[in-house]
């Protein structure tokens, strides 16, 4: 069933609608999606080729341009079509613009190409811009986005159904979009992320979703738990019987286990508030050792802060974490370097940190360090440099895991298909007490 629209007008020979789109509206195939793309105050429009791009009208003969530029000015969208700025046209904040193609490759929206169709007009922050597609077809791409291409058929289809559940049960509850294309709700890159996995574990999953008491579930999922998922009640405030903990299988994630060094100036960045840190106390853990508050004691002052706004503050890789404070040397400028033996640190040239190099192992010897900087490497080779006057601690923070920690790990699904588990496997074990059944 297509979405009625309403015709405000043509204007310089673009026909402008408006979408009156129901909330649980479906297409006679399969639900569209409308995807929140892109936000901001200026976005560039361009066909893939020479194939032209349609500005739909009604009742006139369709406006075929090869690319356009929409600025948002003062409530008002200013578009310039196929470069000739002289002939910019104004459109007032209450007006949306439609833009199709007939070609497989696609619609340029900056430097990615979209299936389906881009929907443009004034949001809460500027321009908006919306792709409406087929949940299929925006599933291939959120798959590709999501995991790597190279995983194991059976996690990426395990993702495919994760993935469709999340986004039916997003559907129709905003005006404008169901999603974002972000990590806010699952990532979408465009028509570059599909792949031949992907379309395949899509494909071979066609409108299979997860129900528990014949409801969709809010199947959220995450990179890695560092061991041990959360129940939803850790995280959120409500409690879903079929998001509960459970042993992961990603001891094999790059993020299993990590650790992050942090100056005292970079702290005092962090916690301005209370002057910097002079010791962090944990207030409150969760079943799984997530942390759920802290406060914070600087020289300035102190600071509460729960488990969330402080992963946020400090760019942490989840909320399961411990801090540390290692005493630092009086050589600010000396930077140490690890040794290495086959990617196993073995010992340090020479004293830096006046504790022993076994503290820092914990229970086993860490293959990769990481902190916060500018490196690339997989390697850290040592703290950070300190200034001159950050010579006397650096606080290190080790943790587990990547992300929430709630549903399903993709890590732990990639391990699981490792060891043969199938998709069904794979999904039950993480979200309990569910079926999986088809939509339609």
């Amino acid at each position: 069933m297509p979405r009625p629209l309403l015709v405000l007008g043509i204007v310089g020979g673009l026909m402008v609608t408006i979408n009156l789109r129901p909330a649980n509206v479906m297409a006679a195939q399969q639900p569209l999606m409308r995807v929140l793309v892109f936000e901001g105050f200026k976005a560039r429009i361009r066909a893939d080729s020479n194939k032209p791009l349609l500005l739909i009208g009604v009742g006139v003969v369709n406006k075929k341009v090869s690319g356009l530029t929409i600025r948002s000015d003062q409530g008002q969208l200013k578009i310039s079509i196929d470069g000739r700025t002289e002939d910019e046209m104004t459109l007032d904040k209450k007006t949306q613009l439609r833009i199709e193609t007939n070609d497989k490759r696609g619609i340029w929206l900056g430097n990615r190409r979209y299936r389906g169709e881009l929907k443009v007009f004034h949001g809460t922050s500027g321009l908006a811009v919306v792709n409406h597609l087929a949940i299929e077809d925006y599933l291939k791409s959120v798959v590709g986005s999501e995991m790597p291409k190279s995983w194991p058929i059976e996690a990426l289809k395990a993702q495919a159904v994760a993935a469709r559940t999340y986004a039916l049960k997003q559907y129709g509850k905003k005006p404008h979009f169901d999603v974002r294309a972000t990590v806010v709700n699952q990532k979408y890159l465009g028509i570059e992320s599909e792949t031949k996995s992907t379309r395949r574990a899509v494909n071979s999953t066609r409108s299979l979703v997860l129900l528990h008491q014949g409801r969709l579930i809010d199947a959220v999922f995450h990179s890695s738990s560092g061991g041990l998922t959360a129940a939803s009640s850790e995280v959120w405030d409500r409690h879903f019987p079929y998001l509960v903990s459970v042993v992961d299988h990603d001891q094999h994630s790059p993020k299993y286990r990590w650790y992050i060094w942090f100056t005292p100036r970079q702290l005092k960045e962090i916690f301005n508030e209370s002057g910097g840190l002079n010791e962090i106390r944990i207030l409150r853990k969760s079943p799984t050792e997530r942390i759920l508050g802290v406060q914070v004691q600087g020289p300035e002052g102190s600071l509460s802060l729960s488990g969330k706004q402080l992963r946020r503050r400090m760019g942490l890789e989840s909320t399961r974490v411990s801090f540390e404070k290692l005493v630092v040397g009086d050589l600010p400028n000396y930077i140490p370097q690890w040794q290495y033996e086959n990617n196993e640190q073995v010992g340090v040239t020479s004293a830096f940190l006046q504790v022993p190099l076994g503290s820092l192992n914990n229970e086993s010897n860490p293959k990769v360090l990481e902190f916060k900087s500018d490196q690339k490497s997989s390697l850290v080779l040592a703290p950070p440099p300190l200034p001159s006057d950050d010579k006397y601690f650096v606080l290190l923070a080790r943790g587990f895991g990547s992300g929430h920690g709630v549903g399903m790990s993709q890590w732990g699904a990639h391990g699981m298909a490792l060891k043969g588990a199938k998709f069904r496997q794979i999904l039950t074990y993480y979200y309990k007490g569910v079926t999986i059944s088809s939509y339609k």
